[in-house]
């Protein structure tokens, strides 16, 4: 029998023994990192697209899907991934330029919403699935959600690794691209499908309401750090995966929701980033101007 240590200590190494002690901490840490990492990298493109708005509403249509296969009997999580695919698809299908999906991604959002709604009233039990959906639930990740969470992963990083060159040219500057005759409309629906899959799965650590704190967050934040784009990668998955296993770490010792300490620290990040920004350009202004 492993013994366990408890309670907080001035420690971090005993401390990390007691998370580690725990198979469904050792289960968080390990798709919370996969999902990092796949977060930050595809997070940067949505970022670099301005395509923030397309990561919301994907968790949202993944909602829909998922309170369809509830009310089914069916696993959630394949509800999600069904539901986010097919609104990434349609999502595309309606527009073909990545700035000009605003509408198109309102309208389908504004219909799926409904739907999960009805399905959601539809269903007599208590939907603590639902839920758990909607505000994450990295505690409660078994080891075959791990797997499945590693397989999609690498799924997604092998996609992007070919789509890379291409996406980052049409992301750039879409006139130059199209006039070059790249294939916009392959890119911009690939593009979709793995951020749909991606959404569907770190709405396991985040929920829907918060997965802007992984997939858009860090990688806002990496952009004001560097304009160079590997760079900027890098360390939009550093922030991600910080805040991920910070959020574990303080949530393991409180009572309070992980999601909600993952989405503190990503805000945080962010806000002395920025700040940080602005007190260096007066003091580059102002030397610019002594020179002269």
């Amino acid at each position: 029998m492993t013994f366990c240590p408890t309670g907080f200590s001035p420690n971090i190494f005993y401390d990390l023994q007691n998370i580690w002690c725990y198979e469904f901490m050792r289960n968080a840490f390990e798709t919370g990192t996969i999902i990092a990492i796949i977060a930050g990298v595809t997070g940067y493109f949505v970022v670099l697209r301005r395509s923030a708005f397309v990561a919301h509403a994907f968790s949202e249509i993944g909602f829909a899907g998922a309170s369809g296969a509830i009310l089914l009997g069916i696993e959630p999580i394949a509800g999600l991934l069904a539901g986010s695919l097919l609104g990434g698809l349609t999502i595309a299908a309606l527009g073909r330029r990545a700035t000009n999906r605003d509408t198109q991604i309102g309208i389908v959002l504004a219909f799926t919403l409904g739907l999960g709604l009805l399905f959601i009233s539809l269903y007599k039990s208590f939907a603590t699935a639902a839920i758990s959906i909607l505000f994450g639930e990295i505690l409660g990740i078994s080891t075959s959600d791990v797997d499945l969470t590693l397989v999609a992963g690498a799924g997604i990083l092998i996609a992007v690794g070919f789509l890379y060159r291409p996406l980052l040219f049409a992301s750039l500057d879409e006139d130059v691209a199209e006039a070059k005759g790249m294939p916009m409309l392959f890119l911009g629906t690939s593009f979709m499908l793995v951020v749909a899959v991606a959404v569907s799965f770190a709405v396991q650590v985040t929920g829907v309401l918060l997965i802007f704190s992984l997939m858009v967050t860090p990688a806002a934040t990496a952009q004001y750090l560097s304009r160079r784009p590997g760079t900027a990668i890098a360390l939009s998955v550093g922030i991600a995966l910080m805040a991920t296993w910070a959020g574990l770490f303080v949530g393991f010792y409180t009572i309070y929701p992980v999601s909600f300490f993952i989405t503190a620290i990503a805000f945080s990040l962010y806000i002395l980033v920025r700040l940080a920004r602005y007190g260096i350009r007066p003091k580059m202004a102002t030397q610019v101007s002594k020179r002269k």
